[in-house]
Formats: C-alpha cells, sequence, structure tokens
C-alpha cells in the first residue's frame, strides 16, 4: 500500500443554489410584521446617509387642501396669509409627521434633544405587581421582625396567580440569613389576611375558602361543597353530591352560580395590568362603497415612501469626490437600492396574497366562518410561481381587518374535507357545525360524539368520533357527561 500523497487538478460542472445578500434582506423583510418593518426602516434612516423620507408630490391645490377655484381669486391678504404658513412649516418642518408615516431620527448638530431621553420620556411607567402590592400592605403589618422578615419572604415566594406553591422549609432555606420553619408557618395566616383574597393559599380549596371566609351571610352550602365536593362537581357528579350532602340539586346549582360569580381561582391576577396589547392589521378589506365587491389596502405603515439624496447620488457621480468619499457614497446608495427593493417587494406579494385570500373565501366575508373553504398554501405558491415557504413568510404575524373583525392572515388557510355531493368543506365549518349541535341539544340528554359524527355524517361529512372529540376539545367544549344538567 503506497504511503504517498499525490494532488490532481480537476473541473466539475454542478448546479446549486445559493441565497444572496440581497435575497436574505428581501425574505427578512418580507416576513416582518408592520411594527417591525417601521422600526427597521427608522434605523436605516438613522445609519444610511443615501437614505431618506420621499416627498409626497404635490398636487395643484390651495394651501387649505382645495382644489382650485374657477375664477373666483381669493383676496391677497388670505393668500399671503396661506403662504406665509406654508413656508413656515416647510423651514421649521412642522409638518413632518403628516407628510409621511416614516421620518427621519436625525437631528441638527445644534439640538440639545437626546433622542434616547426622549424615548425614555415617552415610556410608560411599570404598572404595579401583586409582589409590590402585597408589600405595601404588609409594611403596615404591626408584628415581631422574625414574622416580618418571615412575611417578606413568603411575599417572594407567592406565584403570579396567588398561590403559594414551595414549602415552609424552602421558604425559610431561601432567605438570607436564614429563618425558622416557626416563623414562617406563623406568617402564613398574617399574609393570607392581605388583599386579594385567596393570595397565598396552598391549593385550590384552601383559596376558594380563604375567600368564602370573607364573604357575607351564610354560605355552609358553599363551605361544604368545596371542602368535601369540589372533585364530583368538577365532573359534574351532582345526584352523588346530593346524595351525600342531603341538599337538593336546585340548592347545589344555585351554590354552584353563586361560587362562580364571587370567587376566584387565581386571585393573584386580579392585581395589575393584564390587558392584552392591541393587535395592529396589515391589511384592510372593506365593502367597495359602488358596489357589492370588496376592496383590499395595505395599512399605511406597509408602505414607506423611501428615496435616495440627490446629493448622495451627485457625490457618487462626481469626478471631483475624492475616491474613498465616492466609494462610501456608492456602498450607502446599494445598500438604501436594496432596503427599497425589498419593501417594494414585502408590499407587492403581501397585496397579491391578500388579494387571492378574499378572492378564494369571499363567501367568509358574507355568511362567516361557515364559507371557509379548502385553501392551502401550496395551492397559492403554484399559483404565484413561488415556494410555499415564501407565502408562509408572507402571512407569518400579520393580520386582516374585515367587515368580520380582525383575524391572522394564516386562519384562511385551511384544510377540510368533501362531502358526499363532492363539494369541498373547511374544517372550520365542521367546527362550526360542532358547536351548533352542541348549542341545540337537550341539556338534560346531551349528545355524545358518536351521535354528533351520526348527524355530521347525514349532512354529508363522514368524520370519525375521534375527530369529533378533538374538534370538540379545540372548542374547549366539555364531554357530555359534564355537560349534563340535573
Amino acid at each position: 500500500m503506497s504511503q504517498f500523497l499525490s494532488q490532481s487538478l480537476t473541473q466539475r460542472l454542478a448546479l446549486e443554489q445559493r441565497l444572496t445578500p440581497q435575497l436574505i434582506q428581501s425574505m427578512s423583510i418580507l416576513q416582518k410584521t408592520v411594527s417591525d418593518l417601521e422600526t427597521c426602516v427608522n434605523e436605516a434612516l438613522e445609519s444610511n446617509a443615501a437614505l431618506e423620507v420621499a416627498e409626497p408630490q404635490e398636487t395643484p391645490s390651495d394651501a387649505d387642501g382645495r382644489p382650485p377655484n374657477d375664477g373666483q381669486a381669493d383676496t391677497a391678504e388670505d393668500s399671503s396669509g396661506f403662504a406665509r404658513l406654508d413656508r413656515f412649516s416647510r423651514d421649521y418642518d412642522l409638518d413632518a409627521q403628516e407628510r409621511a408615516p416614516f421620518s427621519s431620527r436625525r437631528t441638527s448638530a445644534g439640538s440639545d434633544r437626546d433622542p434616547k431621553m426622549a424615548a425614555i420620556a415617552n415610556t410608560p411607567g411599570r404598572g404595579i405587581n401583586l409582589h409590590d402590592y402585597l408589600r405595601s400592605q404588609w409594611s403596615l403589618v404591626e408584628t415581631d421582625s422574625n414574622i416580618q422578615r418571615a412575611g417578606e419572604a413568603i411575599i417572594t415566594s407567592i406565584d403570579p396567580d396567588g398561590y403559594l406553591r414551595i414549602s415552609f422549609e424552602e421558604v425559610a432555606d431561601n432567605s438570607r440569613p436564614p429563618l425558622s420553619v416557626e416563623s414562617a408557618e406563623a406568617a402564613l395566616p398574617h399574609i393570607q389576611c392581605l388583599d386579594p383574597a385567596g393570595v397565598g393559599a396552598r391549593d385550590t380549596i384552601e383559596c376558594l375558602l380563604l375567600q368564602l371566609d370573607r364573604m357575607p351571610g351564610d354560605n355552609s352550602v358553599e363551605r361544604t361543597l368545596i371542602k368535601n365536593h369540589l372533585t364530583d362537581i368538577t365532573h359534574n357528579r351532582f345526584p352523588l353530591v346530593a346524595r351525600s350532602t342531603g341538599y337538593t340539586i336546585g340548592e347545589i346549582n344555585e351554590a354552584i352560580k353563586a361560587m362562580r360569580s364571587m370567587l376566584y381561582l387565581n386571585p393573584g391576577f386580579q392585581v395589575g395590568d393584564r390587558s392584552v396589547p392591541a393587535i395592529r392589521p396589515d391589511v384592510i378589506v372593506d365593502y367597495a362603497e359602488t358596489g357589492g365587491g370588496l376592496t383590499v389596502r395595505l395599512t399605511r405603515g406597509n408602505t414607506p415612501a423611501l428615496g435616495i439624496r440627490d446629493d448622495v447620488l451627485e457625490m457618487a457621480k462626481s469626478k471631483t469626490t475624492p475616491k474613498e468619499t465616492r466609494d462610501f457614497a456608492r456602498q450607502q446608495i446599494e445598500a438604501a437600492s436594496a432596503l427599497i427593493d425589498a419593501v417594494t417587494f414585502r408590499k407587492n406579494r403581501l397585496l397579491e396574497v391578500s388579494r387571492a385570500i378574499v378572492e378564494k373565501q369571499r363567501d367568509f366575508f358574507d355568511i362567516g366562518p361557515e364559507g371557509l373553504l379548502i385553501f392551502r398554501m401550496s395551492d397559492l405558491a403554484i399559483e404565484q410561481s413561488c415556494d410555499p415557504s415564501t407565502i408562509s413568510r408572507t402571512v407569518a404575524d400579520k393580520y386582516m381587518q374585515t367587515p368580520r373583525g380582525i383575524f391572522p392572515l394564516r386562519y384562511f388557510f385551511t384544510g377540510g374535507t368533501e362531502t358526499d355531493d363532492g363539494k369541498s368543506i373547511g374544517w372550520d365549518r365542521v367546527k362550526t357545525r360542532v358547536r351548533g349541535f352542541v348549542d341545540a341539544e337537550d341539556r338534560t340528554h346531551p349528545l355524545s360524539d358518536e351521535q354528533i359524527a351520526i348527524m355530521l355524517k347525514k349532512e354529508g361529512i363522514e368524520i370519525s368520533r375521534r375527530t369529533v372529540a378533538k374538534y370538540r376539545q379545540q372548542l374547549d367544549i366539555p364531554n357530555a357527561r359534564q355537560r349534563r344538567q340535573f
């Protein structure tokens, strides 16, 4: 066997696919939401010397925005006043925010305004949380120093929903310096007297009983049900509870209604702002004013008016400009052009996909979710001669505002099945029929999953009992036993 190594020069022809930096940037811009796009463009306006916000085209109109009148000229005083106002606004850039959805955050050399300080000043303050709320109450409780420290340690260990899920030993060991277990045990009843009611409970039963202790009136029925029969109530075993307690079904139902209206399973969530942030739609669909058709348009943030500065273009072309400056200007122009192309591609692709959705799912806008048809991303990708991943990036985290509400763009892409007569039907329509059957059922004899599958089969929709159970769970519908009313 030879122990010598040899080298040789060969040629090989191969075809491979590579992503250029421009294509990578285009795909990244395509996937951004409207808020992320605004942030990206604003950052580019700060870092790229060639990029600017394009000025809107001037239209022949008066200074107040009205079209010119026919032969009825304004007085010289009004004209001069509007001219001065318009010149003043342009000189001091007072209407920059109104002219364009994106504005550069560059500041002049003599400006004392710090953008970072301005951003900090406009940031909303941090809302109070459960721990801060409990500490503010605990500081007013008069106890000895050991219990005071133990109470602070317990408050730190309470979960955001209000429960204490660790043992007294862990609370004592986690404290610095360590506490005694007896101090933690003595401090817990004081913590459980704080607001909101039920905080510091170690399980659901204790949480509900702590809240019930603060309720006025006779709560003996509710207390008995919570202490001894909470599991049976959860599984809707009312006859068993009635036999065990001697209460009637009516008394049990009234007690359960009272508990649902007055008690909270997660008392800690009552403190602080738990509001869901508002959704900003990327596409707006509305009925046309001229007829029954639909109009599709992008929201303002999707169409930034970007351009390249003329002075940078002249700098890149001029032979009198130093070579280093000219090369820098060309690099900035290339980067700005790539960003403008990517934003334009995103706008066109998003508009094409949105129009295809509206055209395919036209019945949804008239009758609701029951009108959704089978519509897959792969089918749309074939129609638009692109890869399915491009469609997926286009609709990712984007929302459409419709006359029926705001929906994710992914919502309109759904699978389905075919009825016996060959008509395609989306899965959302099947779910709607399942909910319709449940809503119309006799609560004393609720429908089983097998019965719902049989009823769907009579309508030409043949699915299995397991599929019905899966859709019922997705719709957050309990099973037949738990839906039964006694």
